[in-house]
């Protein structure tokens, strides 16, 4: 006799407000203007995302010297640095910004912190495309750390004057353990008003906490260059659960439901919902499955479109 298998959906999952908005700028483009529409760097950490709009006409490059000059060039959710921005001009590129608000309030943050003074310690993960993005707002006056150990061999100028920011797409509780490090070793550390990981990425860590707790096994859908959604398998691990990151059931393997009873099932926020719904449909082939949804947060937050994309 088959085993049924309980499926708990994380929720909230799969796309947040800011990758929707980078998407839907990029269809709106090439439905306007038709193709080719160039867009620096990936415009959301997704193999299936960016699979899609280049089927459609969107041209994906990795420096702006690969844009024709006078072309629409796309700066992707991550945003950039303003040496990349000078460039477009430089080019006569037609830019559209797709940078997330929240990834834009940071680089304010960060023009801020520098303006007064301060070291600026960025927390974040080196060569990620937000760092290098936000990094590039104020060169001379921030420092990158990623963990708590980066700390104690750090070298400020004015220990009473360090103010920190992060990566939106951390970790919280990491994050937390290396703030709390810079807090002992700088204690007049400042930081930014309300915090930089962004609401989703917090919203979907605590969505899968709630499940990992009772799951034997999650499955955690996204690409493997999108950092909250590789933060979503730490986050289960950390918990004892084994986790795995796919970017879609190609790359589940059936030795991995060996004795799984309760498989916790989420998205990263790059990652397109329906690939979820496949998930669900392929662990039915080895048996009944109940799916339960968890909801632990409701989204309702949206972000309006650039007017060249409108």
């Amino acid at each position: 006799m088959t085993t049924e298998r309980t499926v708990l959906l994380a929720s909230p999952r799969s796309f947040c407000a800011g990758v929707d908005r980078a998407i839907e700028i990029v269809e709106q483009l090439l439905a306007r203007r038709g193709g080719p529409i160039y867009v620096r760097k990936q415009t959301v950490h997704n193999t299936h995302v960016v699979a899609d709009l280049s089927g459609r006409g969107a041209v994906f490059v990795d420096e702006l010297t690969e844009v024709p000059a006078g072309a629409t060039v796309v700066f992707s959710a991550h945003g950039v640095s303003p040496a990349v921005r000078s460039e477009a001009v430089d080019r006569g590129l037609d830019v559209v910004d797709a940078t997330c608000p929240l990834v834009t309030k940071v680089h304010s943050e960060a023009r801020r912190f520098a303006a007064r003074g301060d070291t600026v310690v960025f927390i974040g993960h080196a060569g990620h495309e937000e760092v290098e993005g936000t990094l590039g707002e104020a060169p001379d006056r921030m420092v990158l750390v990623e963990t708590a150990e980066d700390v104690a061999t750090l070298e400020v100028e004015d220990p009473s004057r360090v103010s920190y920011l992060t990566q939106t797409t951390l970790a919280v509780d990491e994050t937390t353990a290396v703030v709390d490090a810079l807090r002992a070793r700088f204690p007049a550390l400042r930081g930014p008003g309300s915090d930089d990981i962004c609401y989703a990425t917090t919203n979907r860590q605590r969505s899968l906490a709630a499940v990992a707790d009772e799951a034997d096994l999650v499955l955690v859908v996204g690409s493997a260059n999108s950092s909250n959604s590789v933060r979503l398998v730490e986050v289960a691990r950390r918990m004892g659960t084994p986790a795995y990151l796919v970017d879609d059931i190609s790359g589940i393997s059936e030795s991995w439901l060996a004795g799984v009873r309760v498989v916790g099932l989420t998205a990263g926020a790059s990652a397109p919902p329906e690939l979820v719904d496949e998930v669900v449909q392929w662990l039915r082939r080895f048996g009944p499955v109940r799916v339960e949804e968890r909801e632990t947060a409701r989204e309702t937050i949206t972000f309006g479109l650039p007017s060249a994309a409108r």
